[in-house]
C-alpha cells in the first residue's frame, strides 16, 4: 500500500501550540528546531517540504536542522500554522489520545536513546540516528488516525516497510532506508550490519525498557548491563523533562480536551486579529495608520480601546474607540502608571492589583471600565506607541492575549506598507530597518549550524594542518557574521550619528541576539547582561563598541572547553584620572589565561586556539582603545578572565563645551 510522502498526521496539541508560541515570540532558532524535533508528525511535514521539489535537486538531508535550514524561517512558520489548523480538525476519542502520549513518548525515548548510543560508539552523526529514531514507528501513527479495519491493521503490522517507504521518498539515503527497514531483526542478525542500522534496532528495544533490550546492547554493541541501564535512566529524565516543558503530563490519564481547545482559540485568535487588519487600511503616515487601527482592535475585542503615539520625549492620546479624542499628552517618564511602564519596557501589562496612579485613573475614566491593559506597538529600538484596552477584572488575561496577537500582526502590516510606500517618515526607516534584520537573521541561522559542524569536525581529526585550515574557515565566518551585524544596522549608521556618540547599553541589546544564535546554542554555555540603569553615552563610534565587544566575547566563549558563563556588565559613571568614564566588563568562567601567554597578552602573535589563528582579536581591540583614549585591563585565574574596559563618557565633552 503506497503511502504519501506529504502524509498529514496528528500531533499532541501541547507540541503544537508550543511551537505557535515559539513561532510567534521570535525565539532562538535551536529552541524551535528542538520542539519541532521532538514530534514525529511535524518531523514528517518538515522532511516532506524540504525534500519537494520546490527546492529542485538537493543533497541528502541528514538532520532536522538541516531540513529547517533549508526550509527557512518564514516557509517554516507557515508549515506550523498548517500543521496547527489540521490539527484542530482531528476528532480523536479519550483512548486515542491516550495512545497518541504513548506513541510520543516512545518515539522521543527511541530518539533520545538512537542519539546517546551514536555518541557512545562514536558514530560521526547523532543527529541522523536521532531524527530516524522520530520516524521508525510512523506507521502507528497512520494507524491512530484510521478507522478501526483491515487498512489500519496492515499500517499496524508493516511498520517496518512503512517507515522505510518514507524515508526513501524523502531522500534519506540508502544506509537510512535500510535503518528502518531491518529495525525489528534479531541482535543475532545485525551483528555485523552497518552502524546506523545496529543503532535504530537496538534503540527501538531499549526504548521497551525490558530484559531483552539489555541482552540486546551486548549482543549488538557489547554493553554491559550496567551501563545499559544507566542509559535507560538517564533518557527516562530527559524525556520526563522534555514533557514537563511541553506541558504533557506523563504519570497520569491522558485528556487532550483542554489543550485542544485552547489550540483552537489561539488559532482563532490569530486569525481574528489578522481579519481586524483588513477592516481599517494601513495608509498615511505610520502613526496615523496605527491611530486609525484603534476601532479594528475594539472589534475583535468587544472593549474600548485608546492610542497613544510617540510625540517627541512623551506619549499623546491620538485616538480613541469610544468617542472624541480628548487632548493628552503625558511624559513617557518615569515609568509609574500602566501606560508608562509598558512603553518603557516594551512589554503588554495588566493593570490588576496594582496601586494605581493618577493617569492609571484618569486613563480608567476615559475607558469606563474598572480595569485596563496596556499593549506596546514595537519599532526597532524603542516602543512605537501603546493601545490601552478597557476590561474588567476577570477578562484581563484574556484580553491582553488578543491585543498582543493584534499588536504584533499590525506591526508585521505597517512594516510591509510602509516599505513599499516611498514615504521618508522617521518611522518607515525603522521598520524597514527591522525587515533587514530578519532577513539578515535567516542567513546567520545556516552560518552559525556550519560553524557548529566545523567545531565538532575539527575534534574528530588528529591531522594539525586540516584543524588550522578548519580554524581559518571558522575566522572566516565569524568575520561575514559581522558583516552581517554592519547590514542589520542599517546603511550610513554611523555616518548619521556626526558626534561619535554611541549609548553602550544600546549597542549591547543589539548585539545580544547575534552573540547568542552565534556562540551560545549550547545547553551547557550561556551569556548573561547585566546594564546599569543610568546613561551610558560614550564619545565612540557604534561601530568601534561593536567591533571590541564581538572580538571579547568570542574569545570568551571560545575558552569554555567545559561549558560555563560569559557575562556583560556596565557600570556608568566612573571616575578616573579626573575624567568621567562608562565600564564594560566581559567576564568569563573558564580557566584564566595562561602563563605564557599574559606576558604578551595584547601582541598580534600569540593565541591559545593553535597555528591557524593569528591571535589578532586582542590586538585589534587593546589598538581600538588606545585610538579613543581609553583605558583596558585584564585579571585572570582559575576562576577565569575579566577585561574591563573604561570608555570615555560623553559627559565629558558636554562639560569641554561649556
Amino acid at each position: 500500500m503506497q503511502i504519501a510522502p506529504d502524509i498529514q498526521l496528528p500531533s499532541l496539541p501541547e507540541v503544537t501550540l508550543r511551537a505557535l508560541e515559539a513561532c510567534h515570540q521570535d525565539e532562538n532558532y535551536r529552541r524551535i528546531s528542538d520542539i519541532v524535533s521532538a514530534d514525529t508528525a511535524l518531523v514528517t511535514r518538515v522532511l516532506a517540504l524540504a525534500n519537494s521539489a520546490l527546492y529542485g535537486p538537493t543533497s541528502q538531508i541528514r538532520s532536522i536542522d538541516q531540513a529547517l535550514l533549508r526550509l527557512g524561517t518564514r516557509r517554516f512558520h507557515t508549515l506550523v500554522l498548517t500543521a496547527a489548523l489540521r490539527q484542530i480538525l482531528y476528532e480523536l476519542g479519550a483512548d486515542q489520545w491516550q495512545q497518541l502520549r504513548d506513541f510520543w513518548r516512545h518515539s522521543l525515548t527511541t530518539a533520545l536513546t538512537a542519539r546517546a548510543l551514536a555518541t557512545l560508539t562514536r558514530y560521526p552523526e547523532p543527529d541522523q540516528a536521532f531524527m530516524l529514531g522520530m520516524l521508525h514507528n510512523v506507521g502507528e501513527l497512520i494507524a491512530l488516525k484510521t478507522p478501526p479495519g483491515e487498512t489500519q491493521q496492515y499500517y499496524f503490522d508493516h511498520q517496518s516497510d512503512i517507515a522505510a517507504e518514507l524515508v526513501n521518498s524523502w531522500g534519506l539515503g540508502t544506509m537510512a532506508v535500510d535503518a528502518m527497514r531491518y529495525q525489528q531483526a534479531m541482535p543475532t542478525e545485525i551483528q555485523d550490519a552497518g552502524h546506523l542500522v545496529k543503532l535504530i534496532s537496538l534503540a527501538t528495544r531499549l526504548a521497551l525498557s525490558d530484559a531483552a533490550g539489555i541482552a540486546a546492547a551486548g549482543t549488538i554493541f557489547g554493553l554491559n548491563e550496567e551501563l545499559t541501564r544507566e542509559i535507560n535512566r538517564r533518557i527516562d529524565q530527559e524525556v520526563s523533562g522534555v514533557a514537563e516543558s511541553l506541558g504533557i503530563p506523563l504519570s497520569e490519564d491522558y485528556d487532550a480536551h483542554h489543550s485542544n481547545h485552547k489550540l483552537k482559540q489561539t488559532i482563532l485568535k490569530q486569525a481574528m486579529a489578522s481579519q481586524a487588519l483588513e477592516l481599517s487600511p494601513i495608509r498615511g503616515s505610520a502613526q496615523e495608520s496605527l491611530a486609525s487601527t484603534v476601532t479594528s482592535l475594539t472589534l475583535i475585542t468587544g472593549l474600548p480601546a485608546l492610542y497613544f503615539g510617540q510625540a517627541g520625549d512623551g506619549l499623546t492620546l491620538l485616538s480613541a474607540s469610544n468617542g472624541d479624542t480628548p487632548d493628552l499628552t503625558v511624559a513617557s517618564g518615569p515609568a509609574t502608571s500602566v501606560l508608562t511602564e509598558a512603553y518603557s519596557s516594551g512589554t503588554a501589562l495588566c493593570l490588576g492589583d496594582r496601586t494605581t496612579t493618577v493617569l492609571d485613573r484618569q486613563l480608567l475614566s476615559l475607558l469606563k471600565t474598572p480595569s485596563l491593559v496596556a499593549i506596546p506597538v514595537r519599532g526597532e529600538d524603542q516602543c512605537a506607541g501603546v493601545f490601552v484596552v478597557g476590561t474588567d477584572h476577570d477578562s484581563s488575561g484574556q484580553t491582553e492575549e488578543i491585543g498582543r496577537l493584534f499588536s504584533a500582526k499590525l506591526s508585521d502590516a505597517v512594516t510591509a506598507t510602509l516599505a513599499n510606500s516611498g514615504t521618508q517618515d522617521g518611522m518607515e526607516s525603522e521598520l524597514a530597518r527591522q525587515a533587514i534584520r530578519r532577513q539578515v537573521h535567516e542567513v546567520s541561522n545556516p552560518l552559525t549550524i556550519i560553524r557548529q559542524y566545523i567545531y565538532q569536525l575539527r575534534n574528530r581529526l588528529d591531522d594539525d594542518e586540516v584543524q588550522q585550515e578548519l580554524d581559518v574557515i571558522r575566522d572566516e565566518l565569524d568575520r561575514a557574521g559581522d558583516l552581517l551585524l554592519q547590514i542589520s544596522r542599517g546603511p550610513g549608521h554611523d555616518a548619521a550619528n556626526p558626534t561619535g556618540v554611541s549609548n553602550l547599553n544600546d549597542e549591547l541589546r543589539i548585539l545580544q541576539d547575534l552573540l547568542e544564535d552565534s556562540l551560545f546554542n549550547g545547553d551547557d554555555m550561556a551569556l548573561e547582561l547585566d546594564l546599569c540603569a543610568d546613561p551610558t553615552d560614550v564619545t565612540v563610534p557604534g561601530a568601534v563598541i561593536r567591533q571590541v565587544v564581538i572580538n571579547l566575547v568570542r574569545n570568551a566563549a571560545e575558552c569554555l572547553v567545559d561549558g560555563g558563563e560569559v557575562a556583560i556588565h556596565t557600570q556608568a559613571p566612573v571616575w578616573q584620572s579626573g575624567k568621567t568614564w562608562v565600564e564594560l566588563e566581559v567576564a568569563d568562567t573558564g580557566n584564566g589565561i595562561p602563563d605564557e601567554v599574559r606576558k604578551h597578552l595584547f601582541s598580534p602573535v600569540q593565541s591559545t586556539k593553535g597555528k591557524g589563528h593569528s591571535g589578532l582579536g586582542l590586538s585589534v581591540v587593546k589598538q581600538l582603545i588606545d585610538d579613543m583614549e581609553g583605558i583596558i585591563s585584564c585579571r585572570t585565574g582559575r576562576g577565569g578572565t575579566a577585561f574591563r574596559i573604561l570608555f570615555p563618557a560623553a559627559a565629558n565633552k558636554k562639560n569641554d563645551e561649556k
